[in-house]
């Protein structure tokens, strides 16, 4: 990126501006890093390669600065363990070389591999079909602890096991709907997880289970449970150096970690207050870290403040900010003192990171080079929002101006709005520098990215604001989002968009059903139906409708009156449906449902795709096609 010069700035009709981001720039050689981890002074991380058709990669630094590969050509990592899969590989250093254990996307099963081949540990099998999630490499033995879920007749079952090298599995738990987070204490004596039942899910109620490894005979010894008092969500068991138990509780009303000691008779809780922040991600994926302990009884956390990402370190007692980059998870030690993660700011494409607290940190490999003479200008950054929303309540949003260094607004004129309604719905607006962002802000539109009710980081009474009210505290907090930014002068009233994917998609039809804000809006792989998801969804999500709308076909009338289906005549602006043929979560016959009940909208369907747009072509044509349906709107 370059700053060295102030070209000339014209102004031009917003929406229209001459762009920096290309559709080939979005969707061609970005890669995607996740899953960092540290073993000695080695990196190594999760690297997603569009060049190479979206393999996911084990990619490691070593100590001398050289980048690697840890599996072979011709492998891919990934899971579909609760169909979203992370938490499909883990690393170790044996005599100084690192060794990788993986499960392979389309292979299935479990590899091991030191970078030039590949063994087998276990088979994905037939019937049931054995799925792999949350390695874990057992630290005393060539064994991994892990999630395994079998797929045969009926309900896929779940259980953690420990696999050894020659295959032999030993089922340690099962019992529970879903497992999560198998972690051995450092010397191997102690196992801990999480676990949960339906009608929960791993953000409302879990349980925190830690027993006794016997390694004579392979199995846990009696198992405590350390969840306490009432029913939260408490996560991500990970150990000290020293065996100190930490995981992350929202007990309090949000998530905060808590050290647990243990002096061979009990484990003794000691929550950790005070960070003012939330530490903790909603469990969509396995693998997710927000704690990192470090010698002397000290831990380093991720913690969400204002919808940002903090860096913070307890010691003592006492929680202090940290200048430690922007990381979208925790950073990880290094032995020689200094960190390692993925460094994501607002400004600047993620890359992978190594550095120190308060120092300059060394962005060694960056996820995208952007184009010559792109400066700070070009880039558009969040400005977080609060503002007033129904039945007295407040609701959150990042705002992003329009930005170029080539362009401006004409005298007088306010920039077109583009409105973001995240998935999930339990989830929330990243400000990590995206293209999704910033293909809009270097056209001339402003962007608002909503965290409605039910969003994460805001604490757990704001995340339960949604309960039974999804369909409807969703849309009222995107309209008042909209209100506050026209109320403070920063958009074109008659040029507002709305647009949102998968669960967002609901809430876009139910905005264009329910107000006349919008001049159009885009519904990507969207829900439409509630009823049918709620009969053809997968296991993880089974149960999930039940705490957002309500208990299924008890409450059938209030998934009918919630689904967009049902409200199509409310719509009479342009819609753009865009969904994938193979999608098996939102099914596309939901679009298509949708489509023959609206007089102005237009459906494009990417035959290979499934949930989420990942080919090349697709991200291209999908992001092309959306601008050009706006500009058209916006020209009639």
């Amino acid at each position: 990126m370059t700053t060295s010069h102030s070209p000339t700035v014209f102004p031009s009709t917003s929406g229209n501006w001459p762009s920096w981001v290309t559709p080939e720039l979005v969707a061609g050689r970005t890669l995607s890093f996740s899953e960092l981890r540290t073993a000695g002074n080695w990196i190594v991380w999760l690297e997603s390669r569009p060049d190479e058709q979206g393999r996911s990669v084990i990619t490691a630094r070593d100590p001398e600065g050289q980048i690697r590969d840890l599996i072979p050509a011709g492998y891919s990592v990934g899971t579909r363990v609760h169909e979203y899969g992370g938490g499909a590989w883990d690393v170790r250093l044996k005599n100084g070389a690192p060794q990788a254990v993986f499960s392979d996307r389309k292979l299935g099963g479990l590899w091991f591999s030191d970078g030039a081949t590949a063994t087998q540990w276990a088979q994905a099998g037939e019937n049931p079909e054995h799925r792999y999630a949350d390695l874990t490499f057992d630290p005393v033995s060539d064994a991994v602890f892990c999630v395994r879920e079998s797929h045969g007749e009926g309900t896929p079952v779940a259980a953690l096991v420990h696999v050894q090298a020659d295959g032999r599995e030993t089922v340690l738990v099962k019992g529970a709907d879903f497992y999560a987070a198998p972690r051995p204490s450092p010397d191997g004596r102690f196992l801990a997880w999480f676990s949960w039942n339906d009608p929960a899910m791993p953000w409302t109620v879990t349980k925190l289970s830690v027993a006794p490894f016997d390694r004579t005979i392979g199995t846990l010894g009696p198992v405590n449970d350390l969840t306490g008092p009432e029913q939260c969500s408490i996560i991500e068991p990970c150990w000290s150096p020293d065996g100190t138990l930490y995981a992350t509780s929202d007990a309090s009303g949000r998530w905060t970690p808590i050290r647990f000691s243990h002096d061979d008779t009990d484990w003794h809780p000691h929550s950790l207050e005070g960070a003012n922040a939330e530490i903790g991600l909603p469990h969509w994926v396995f693998g997710q870290r927000t704690m990192a302990p470090l010698p002397g009884n000290r831990l380093l956390a991720l913690g969400i403040r204002h919808g940002l990402n903090h860096v913070l370190l307890e010691d003592n007692g006492t929680w202090t900010d940290v200048s430690l980059g922007t990381p979208v998870n925790v950073p990880q030690p290094l032995e020689d003192g200094r960190f390692a993660w993925i460094d994501a700011p607002s400004d600047a494409p993620a890359a992978i990171a190594i550095g120190r607290p308060g120092e300059p940190c060394d962005r060694f490999r960056t996820s995208v080079i952007l184009p010559p003479g792109v400066t700070k200008a070009d880039i558009a950054t969040p400005t977080p929002l609060t503002f007033p929303t129904a039945n007295g309540a407040e609701a959150h949003a990042l705002f992003y101006a329009p930005a170029s260094s080539t362009s401006a607004l004409q005298d007088g004129e306010k920039p077109p709005l583009v409105v973001m309604a995240h998935g999930g719905p339990t989830g929330r607006a990243n400000p990590s520098f995206a293209f999704k962002v910033q293909w809009w802000t270097s056209r001339g539109f402003a962007v608002l990215d909503v965290n409605y009710r039910g969003s994460t980081g805001f604490g757990r009474a704001y995340r339960e604001a949604l309960d039974g009210q999804w369909g409807v505290a969703d849309i009222e907090d995107c309209l008042a989002g909209v209100w506050a930014v026209l109320d403070r002068g920063l958009a074109d009233p008659a040029r507002c968009v709305i647009r949102g994917s998968s669960a967002g998609g609901l809430t876009v039809l139910g905005a264009l059903a329910q107000s006349d804000l919008f001049a159009a809006g885009t519904s990507l792989y969207g829900v439409t139906d509630l009823r049918a998801l709620a009969e053809e969804t997968h296991k993880f999500e089974a149960r999930y409708l039940d705490g957002l709308i309500g208990p299924y076909p008890e409450d059938e009338a209030v998934y009918l009156k919630r689904s967009p289906i049902t409200q199509a005549e409310g719509i009479t602006v342009p819609v753009l449906f865009l969904h994938g043929g193979a999608d098996r979560v939102v099914p596309l016959s939901q679009a298509e449902s949708m489509r023959t009940k609206l007089e102005h909208s237009a459906l494009h369907v990417y035959p290979e795709e499934a949930h989420g747009f990942r080919a090349r072509d697709t991200i291209e044509d999908a992001l092309q096609r959306e601008l050009t349906f706006y500009q058209q709107v916006f020209s009639h």
